[in-house]
């Protein structure tokens, strides 16, 4: 009988079923996206593992018909990455990189779609230019970490020619290698759990309040057959029935939507991360939890909102104003998940890993909470709100008469509002705890190391001539040691004129011909000292245990001037030898690479990649590196960008199901509208008034749920033994992007509301 009246009971109890099922089918469709993303993250980086080209080894592979050269030639292009390798094979079994079905030629390349789309735009050309290669063909997705990213694969001549240091060349007979992957922290692993919870709550949430969709008429109609002679164990049977109907119907369009947004994610990038559709395929046993789950949680919610129904059927419908709300038990569930949370203050990491089920149980109820004491919250505000302009009064009349359903509206936003708060605050507390220090800019704000087949005077000619370059600082720099084969007892050595050594240190005097000596106190200061005072003959660039180097003699002069440490144009300070060009012998100048250090107009547009273009024509394997803040680890910054996609998806939902249920409350007071505009009341008061069940309500949430966000916050960063801070920037800007939600969505069902306010609402049947 419930299945019935889902489906044949008329057009109000077919556009209540479906209105229920788009609502629990945007749910469905969320965690379904939800449990497919850590999958498609760990798809990401099987790809990227699989195409490593790094050995482990512990010794350089000699030359066979098995092995390839490579080296890095990756560049930045507006912010985005480009990954590039030059290749060259050096046998017929050299192995090919995944997603390659043959080695480009030398002086072609295969690029991934993404890049070869870019570099045929306009907005290409600059890259284009430092990439002097004919592009021959694609590399497959499975070569690829995403349908987004910009990689291409060169074939190089140079790699023989240049030593293993020179141009970063690695050689190896296979691609892909085993990385240990250390487990994250215990306050990482802490972050992960909120930040599930924090997301799957809204959408539960949501899932509960799109199956009592239509529940104001749904429960008069069940009183009457309560009084009509149905018993209670038969009423709820009716109910649960009607709400399996719309349950799986949402369901099957919860499939539908995920199945084809799943078509459409190649096109979407979140914080630079995208995936390939394939990649989002959330396990199977995630997939029964959700088709189960779903139905079960249905049911469970409309039979504990059918209370009234079964006890008191005549005040249902006689739609008498219902018992006041008590609180006590509402209070009851936040404090018994701080309860559970307790037990864990001040754990930190150093105290082993959190207890899951408590960061989950206690988490999940004081969210749940917000839920709880919304309704009494609302009941109890607009019960003592009362005088005012019309649209008030019919705004204040209607909460007052139903202010279960203007709760449940805002539940959902209220509860991710909470999270986000809570989430803010962790972010901010611990963050600091993984930043790796940066230097920022300082007089520079690039920095270009070159391979020793450049010579510094050409890097310099080259690079204070590109476009947006205002000034620069180019020198020679290497290592000199002791021994010829001790790279790791070995200092800094820095060969440049006056001007460009005062760049880097506090000179006394200087005159083309000196040699100074910075013996600061830290170890490589110590050991300028050493080799200082020993004198006699050092060399240049020794060689390592992986490497040969080009272990060049230099006869230290007599006469050394010392010099104090400075902030170099990056605001480092060096020590070493510092070495006028009179002083150094030019046999030996290549065995060391130029350094140039660039200052860039920032009113010139483009002039990064103006800067980064010159360096990649001066040589392929140039190492330009831009100075900004600093940078976090890569954990951390992982789990910040899951929190990014999430969130927005979140948030998508969120806006969907509030314009659903705004439609769906003003559909049930279409009678109601009918009549008021039929007596004369301005169209306008009733828009008003509309606008005003939307913000009593939603204020009174995000209150709530500021307060229970702060201290969720709170106690998560005592769980973790950090300072309570709260980030008020980004507190104000979830509060203020949370109201602008509903009041676009309020302004979206406006159509909707003048629709219904037309003399056909006043028809029954």
């Amino acid at each position: 009988m419930g299945v019935k009246f889902a489906f044949t009971g008329g057009r109000e109890s077919w556009v209540r079923t479906l209105l229920t099922a788009i609502g629990v089918g945007l749910g469905a469709a969320m965690l379904l996206l939800t449990t497919s993303v850590p999958e498609a993250l760990a798809e990401r980086t099987a790809r990227g593992d699989a195409r490593l080209d790094t050995s482990y080894s512990g010794k350089p592979l000699a030359k066979a018909d098995n092995t390839l050269l490579t080296a890095p030639a990756d560049t930045s292009f507006r912010d985005r990455d480009v990954r590039g390798r030059l290749l060259k094979a050096e046998g017929p079994r050299a192995p090919l990189p995944p997603g390659l079905g043959a080695f480009p030629a030398v002086g072609e390349m295969h690029v991934s779609p993404a890049l070869r789309e870019l570099l045929a735009s306009p907005d290409g050309k600059l890259l284009k230019d430092r990439l002097p290669y004919r592009i021959s063909g694609t590399v497959a997705d499975e070569g690829l970490i995403g349908p987004a990213e910009l990689l291409y694969y060169a074939g190089s001549g140079e790699l023989d020619g240049l030593t293993a240091d020179e141009s970063l060349a690695t050689r190896i007979d296979s691609f892909g290698a085993k990385t240990l992957k250390e487990p994250l922290d215990p306050i990482l692993m802490l972050l992960v759990v909120i930040i599930l919870v924090v997301l799957l709550m809204p959408v539960m949430v949501f899932i509960a309040t799109a199956v009592r969709f239509g529940g104001e008429r749904r429960d008069r109609r069940l009183a009457a057959l309560r009084l009509v002679g149905s018993d209670a164990r038969m009423t709820r049977r009716i109910a649960a029935g009607e709400t399996v109907a719309g349950a799986l119907l949402g369901l099957l369009f919860g499939v539908g939507m995920f199945l084809a947004g799943r078509q459409l994610a190649e096109r979407v990038t979140v914080e630079r991360i995208s995936v390939f559709p394939e990649d989002l395929s959330p396990t199977p046993a995630l997939v029964a939890l959700v088709l189960v789950s779903v139905p079960v949680a249905a049911v469970a919610v409309t039979l504990f909102a059918l209370r009234g129904v079964v006890i008191e059927p005549l005040g249902v419908v006689r739609t008498s104003a219902p018992k006041p709300r008590k609180l006590w038990w509402r209070l009851l569930v936040p404090f018994l998940g701080l309860l559970m949370l307790v037990p864990m203050f001040g754990q930190g990491s150093e105290g082993g890993f959190f207890n899951t089920y408590l960061v989950v149980g206690g988490t999940v109820l004081l969210l749940v909470g917000i839920t709880a004491l919304l309704p009494w919250a609302v009941e109890a505000l607009v019960g003592r709100l009362g005088a005012g302009p019309v649209a008030w009064q019919l705004a204040v009349r209607r909460l007052q008469l139903s202010s279960g359903n203007a709760a449940r509206m805002v539940n959902g936003i209220a509860v991710a509002v909470a999270g986000a708060v809570a989430l803010q605050m962790l972010f901010a507390g611990i963050e600091d705890d993984y930043t790796i220090p940066g230097q920022g800019p300082v007089r520079a704000q690039m920095d270009v190391y070159l391979p020793e087949s450049v010579s510094v005077s050409d890097a310099e000619r080259k690079l204070s001539g590109t476009t947006g370059v205002e000034r620069t600082v180019a020198m020679a720099m290497g290592w000199a040691g002791g021994h010829r084969k001790d790279s790791d007892s070995s200092v800094p050595i820095t060969v440049g004129g006056c001007e460009v050594l005062r760049e880097v240190a506090k000179l006394p005097s200087c005159r083309d011909g000196d040699t100074f000596l910075i013996d600061s106190a830290t170890d490589s200061g110590k050991r300028t000292k050493k080799l200082a005072d020993r004198g006699g003959t050092l060399y240049l660039d020794p060689s390592s245990e992986m490497f040969k180097g080009a272990e060049a003699p230099w006869r230290l002069p007599g006469r050394l001037t010392k010099a104090e440490p400075a902030p170099d144009p990056t605001g480092y300070s060096r020590d070493g030898f510092l070495v006028t060009p009179g002083a150094f012998p030019d046999d030996t100048a290549g065995a060391l690479h130029p350094r140039v250090f660039i200052q860039i107009d920032e009113d010139q547009p483009d002039a990064y990649e103006y800067a980064r273009t010159a360096t990649a024509q001066l040589s392929p394997f140039a190492s330009p590196s831009t100075y900004n803040a600093p940078q976090r680890a890569e954990p951390f910054e992982n789990i910040r960008t899951g929190l990014s996609i999430g969130a927005s998806c979140v948030l998508m939902l969120i806006g969907a199901s509030l314009l659903i249920s705004q439609i769906e409350q003003l559909r049930e007071r279409k009678k109601l509208l009918s009549v008021l505009v039929a007596f004369g009341t301005r169209r306008r008061t009733l828009a008003w008034s509309v606008l005003w069940q939307a913000a009593v309500p939603i204020a009174l949430g995000l209150v709530l749920a500021v307060i229970v966000g702060l201290g969720l916050g709170a106690v998560l960063l005592t769980m973790t033994r950090e300072s309570i801070r709260v980030d008020w920037d980004s507190l104000w800007a979830m509060t203020g992007i949370a109201a602008g939600v509903v009041f676009l969505v309020t302004a979206l069902s406006m159509p909707a509301l003048f629709r219904l306010m037309r003399p056909e609402g006043l028809r029954t049947e």
